[in-house]
């Protein structure tokens, strides 16, 4: 799967991280491509959260559309 042709999207996608005192550098690139992009999030977010942010700039600048939402989860209420 190759991307940045504008309407598939992007195939391997490599992740560097790096601390930069309080706060993380998050560097993605799309293999295929060649395109990396960057963004700065605070250490209080979880890696997963970085690597969603850093995917969805990608995607953006690839002219791909977003990623729809994953579904909501459903927990029992109080009295379940």
């Amino acid at each position: 799967m190759a991307g940045g042709d504008g309407n598939s999207p992007p195939g391997r996608v490599l992740f560097e991280f790096t601390q930069l005192g309080q706060q993380m550098r998050v560097a993605a690139i799309d293999e295929a491509s060649g395109t990396e992009i960057v963004v700065i999030c605070p250490l209080q977010l979880g890696p997963a959260q970085m690597q969603r942010l850093a995917l969805a700039k990608l995607r953006h600048k690839l002219g791909l559309p977003p990623e729809p939402p994953a579904p909501p989860t459903i927990r029992p209420g109080k009295y379940a």
